[in-house]
């Protein structure tokens, strides 16, 4: 392990928070996300990942609002964003805020991407632009689900940040990155006991990303079959891939994911509300639950 992906894995620690809600457009939000980043840091956790389609602009408000944490995109589309854009936004933070500012990259997803081809190798040739622009492999980290893409994250970034994964798949990834890299997979957590309603919170939010190909093949690669893709995911899938229950489920299932090899685990609180609700006393109670 280099120096600076242990430094980063030190900064980072064993939890994070993945949120849509952090990312702003609107600039008049932006003390209400400044004020919830402050406090999460506060409450110990060591990252912030920002969801959606998201870049530096949208990190530096959270980084200058608090003091330690480190924020990454979870993720920036190298689609939508050139790679020397991308470079001299990360090249900004780090003059400011050294170490404070991580660069997520991933290929989205065929439906959602014009002209979509070869993800494999379009990543491969942004981060050779990266490279031209300056920019240093230790500052980025993919979103990578499969085997070659990891193989991308263990040898052409700091490591991975794999997005709606079990613990089976971080083990294995575990296997392909070795111990250096960091490996940083998100895990979607719903502060409900009952079954039923736990189950529909889950399987509402996961509705969507069944009709993502990236993420149904990477299901499928795990075990599971088509049975378990169809009407927003049958209890196997649901039940694998967030956390509900008691706080000492919950707490037993994330620390699974460490114990399969995770260096950190992007948290994500799944809820009834609008995915860009900033839901402050949930990450309370979660954070109260990780101690």
């Amino acid at each position: 392990m280099n120096d600076t992906t242990a430094a980063l894995k030190n900064s980072i620690g064993r939890y994070g928070i993945w949120s849509i809600g952090l990312r702003a457009e609107d600039p008049d939000g932006s003390g209400e996300r400044a004020s919830a980043a402050a406090e999460l840091e506060q409450l110990g956790f060591g990252a912030l990942w920002l969801g959606g389609n998201s870049a530096a602009r949208h990190a530096a408000p959270l980084i200058e609002a608090t003091s330690r944490v480190v924020v990454g995109t979870s993720i920036q589309s190298i689609w939508e964003h050139g790679a020397p854009a991308a470079a001299a936004g990360f090249a900004e933070l780090e003059v400011a805020h050294p170490g404070r500012f991580v660069l997520g990259l991933g290929v989205s997803h065929g439906p959602a991407v014009k002209g979509y081809r070869r993800p494999y190798s379009t990543m491969v040739g942004y981060l050779d632009e990266l490279d031209r622009a300056g920019m240093p492999a230790h500052g980025r980290v993919l979103a990578a689900l499969g085997p070659r893409m990891l193989e991308l994250s263990r040898d052409r970034a700091a490591g991975a940040i794999p997005y709606l994964v079990t613990p089976e798949h971080t083990a294995k990834a575990r296997e392909t990155l070795g111990e250096g890299p960091l490996l940083a997979p998100e895990f979607k957590v719903v502060l409900d006991s009952d079954p039923s309603s736990a189950r529909a919170t889950a399987r509402a939010y996961l509705s969507f990303y069944l009709g993502l190909p990236n993420y149904t093949q990477n299901f499928l690669r795990l075990g599971f079959t088509e049975d378990d893709l169809t009407d927003g995911g049958s209890d196997r899938l649901i039940d694998a891939v967030f956390a509900w229950g008691d706080d000492d489920t919950i707490h037993r299932r994330i620390t699974a994911f460490h114990d399969a090899g995770a260096d950190h685990v992007a948290l994500q609180l799944v809820t009834d509300a609008p995915t860009d609700t900033l839901p402050r006393e949930g990450w309370r109670h979660l954070a109260s639950l990780l101690t």
